[in-house]
């Protein structure tokens, strides 16, 4: 029977693993498939040698011998191209639901392939990206593995902002779209297969959360030439032109190309033979830009870009070269600001023997705006002061003609509030505090609930910019201190949650309607400094300067199941009228899920069947987990923490000390 027909189940993975001369390495990678928790009836790894002769085939063999479900294929003629071929052989072979390609130099971690199948069938997903690490520094993405995504899709995203073929991907869509890898290429071979899988598949999942993909160390590898990266680019464009159709989502896909190939390629032209760019290289690039960057895509290319690619598109190359190889120094000119726009004093602007519009020069929207966050903290009883500085960069302030603003969007809404800002600093025209008043910014009425996400509009000389303000800001800063009820005009009361959002860290507020009857405020929670299975609550009753006569104030956990401990606080002598701290020993709470609260009982304060009513305890911006022994185990509590809840929750359990041995060893 042949092996491709093996019987039996159809195994969850195809691991395909092309190898030449991949000696010690090889071992580590297809071991590491191996020892995948997914088990290795589950598995089908596919080891394609593609001629080597340093013993990797060889290697190979004695792995299969011990291990059923690896199976070892040997070219003895190589590929002309780099590892598409060899990946070509293992698809004709793999039988999975799933398909992984796995470098020789590379290695999954161990729950890998388990999370990234589950990620996928939970969410039914035809592509799963897992986080890629690497142990010397080598470039990896990183803004599409910042947190996972259940489901998204390649212009939802940064995925496409990594087309190597390392994911896993769904079988029926490779073979669904008879997808292949271009086995003619040495370079760059994997990213039309990826671009292609992207566009078509149902459905994009990311595992962030765990380190599943580990480079190689880096070997000593030549560059590609101009001639192989113009070879790659080949298929790259007609994929994205074949599995798009003309409007916004083939803009956004093809700006993604001219940005990481096309311009590159251009820059490279001067290392060139210069007669060989001109004859061979600069016809075809330029068609591709006639081809692919469209009328619409143009204006969002940046003004070196523009230059480059006007000048292409016109098929004036001597002029290409000559910007291409002055391009450092002229990145030194100057700006001219003129009728509200800004403009690249390059050579060629306005320069009638280069006839270049002014459009390709225009810098008005690309102008880098440096902004700091200094501080967020409430002055008086309802209004925000949030200061910071801000200046456009390259162009003077005029702190009588150029004032800032604060500006306020409403999220899931068009509405917008602007804030004056006003000048803290004579000596420093970017430094700024804003006030917002939340019972009167919106043209005098309360602000309405909602998340209102923090932007600053800077002015210099006419010009405007407005940016998404916050996310600069010191490591020390902790926004969540300004988290407090607030006066939201007359009889009426708002939960204010200052918090940075995740995870771009740039600042937003979320404004909600106070809790019902809420007897006190929480100020602070924190673990004990001496006891880690303590939380210690700080807070205030309310209104501000309520005695605290007569009053029981008890700090209540109350388990999913409908389970309450209560935890009397006495409130301590010379403290300010109302102000207390509560402490809710955690240590003695059963394992589960708890919700903190606080509550307040005086004098008929409470009626037979009605409880009295409680404060939230907002979950604070950094409050880690803590840890205990018990009978002699260990235990934890970690507070469930996202954007904006109401109150704090916990989660109690006993540690697993199989998963934190690994962590221990992974770290």
């Amino acid at each position: 029977m042949p092996r491709n027909h093996r019987p039996g189940p159809p195994p969850r993975v195809s691991v395909i693993v092309p190898a030449r001369d991949a000696m010690p390495g090889i071992t580590r990678a297809v071991t590491s498939a191996m020892e995948q928790t997914l088990g290795l009836s589950r598995l089908d790894i596919i080891a394609v040698d593609d001629g080597s002769a340093d013993g990797t085939a060889e290697e190979l063999e004695r792995l299969a011998a011990g291990c059923p479900s690896l199976h070892v294929v040997r070219n003895p003629h190589p590929c002309r191209g780099g590892a598409g071929g060899p990946r070509n052989t293992g698809l004709a072979r793999a039988r999975g639901d799933f398909v992984f390609f796995l470098d020789a130099d590379a290695r999954l971690a161990p729950d890998a392939l388990r999370r990234m199948v589950a990620m996928a069938d939970q969410n039914g997903t035809d592509v799963v990206l897992g986080k890629m690490v690497s142990p010397d520094g080598r470039g990896v993405p990183k803004a599409v593995f910042r947190h996972n995504q259940l489901r998204t899709d390649a212009h939802s995203s940064h995925a496409y902002a990594t087309l190597e073929p390392c994911k896993l991907f769904r079988r029926s869509l490779i073979e669904r779209l008879r997808l292949r890898f271009p086995a003619h290429l040495h370079h760059g071979e994997g990213k039309p297969f990826t671009a292609a899988a992207y566009l078509n598949a149902s459905g994009i999942s990311v595992v962030a959360d765990y380190d599943c993909y580990h480079l190689g160390p880096r070997r000593g590898r030549s560059a590609a030439g101009l001639a192989d990266r113009v070879d790659a680019m080949r298929p790259l464009f007609e994929t994205a032109a074949r599995h798009t159709r003309p409007g916004t989502r083939r803009d956004t896909v093809m700006l993604h190309h001219i940005r990481r190939e096309l311009c590159p390629a251009l820059r490279a032209l001067p290392r060139e033979d210069e007669a060989e760019a001109r004859e061979r290289f600069l016809p075809e690039l330029r068609r591709w830009a006639l081809a692919h960057c469209s009328d619409t895509l143009f204006p969002i290319l940046t003004a070196p870009e523009r230059l480059m690619v006007h000048l292409l598109r016109t098929g004036r190359f001597e002029d290409l070269l000559s910007v291409v190889r002055n391009a450092k120094r002229d990145a030194r000119c100057g700006h001219l600001v003129e009728k509200g726009s800004v403009y690249w004093l390059h050579p060629f602007f306005r320069d009638p023997d280069a006839e270049v519009p002014d459009a390709c020069f225009d810098v008005t929207d690309r102008l880098p705006v440096r902004h700091h966050l200094a501080g967020a903290a409430w002055h008086g009883r309802s209004t925000l002061r949030v200061r910071g500085r801000a200046a456009i960069d390259g162009l003077e302030t005029d702190p009588e003609e150029d004032r800032a603003e604060l500006v306020l969007r409403r999220r899931e809404a068009r509405e917008e509030v602007r804030i004056p800002a006003v000048a803290t600093a004579e000596d420093d025209p970017a430094e700024f505090a804003a006030d917002v008043n939340i019972a009167a910014a919106d043209g005098g009425a309360p602000l309405r609930p909602g998340v209102w996400d923090v932007f600053l509009d800077v002015r210099a000389q006419g010009i405007s910019r407005t940016v998404r303000f916050g996310n600069r800001h010191d490591d020390t800063l902790d926004i969540g201190t300004a988290r407090r009820v607030v006066a939201a005009g007359p009889g009426l009361r708002a939960r204010v949650t200052p918090y940075f959002t995740s995870p771009y860290r740039n600042l937003s507020v979320d404004i909600g309607p106070a809790p019902r009857g809420a007897p006190c405020e929480v100020t602070e929670a924190v673990w004990h400094p001496s006891d880690k299975g303590t939380l210690v609550v700080a807070g205030r009753l309310l209104p501000p300067g309520t005695p605290a006569r007569g009053r029981l104030l008890r700090l209540r956990a109350e388990h999913a199941d409908g389970r309450v401990f209560d935890h009397p606080v006495r409130f301590a002598a010379g403290h300010p009228a109302g102000a207390f701290t509560a402490r809710l020993p955690v240590r003695d709470l059963g394992r589960g899920r708890w919700t903190v609260t606080l509550a307040v009982i005086g004098p008929g304060d409470q009626a037979p069947g009605h409880p009295a009513p409680a404060a939230p305890v907002p979950p604070p911006a950094r409050l880690p987990g803590a840890r205990w022994v018990r009978r002699g185990r260990p235990y934890y509590a970690k507070p469930l923490m996202g954007r904006g809840e109401v109150t704090l929750e916990l989660r109690v359990a006993p540690v697993r000390l199989l998963a934190a041995v690994r962590n221990r060893l992974r770290s």
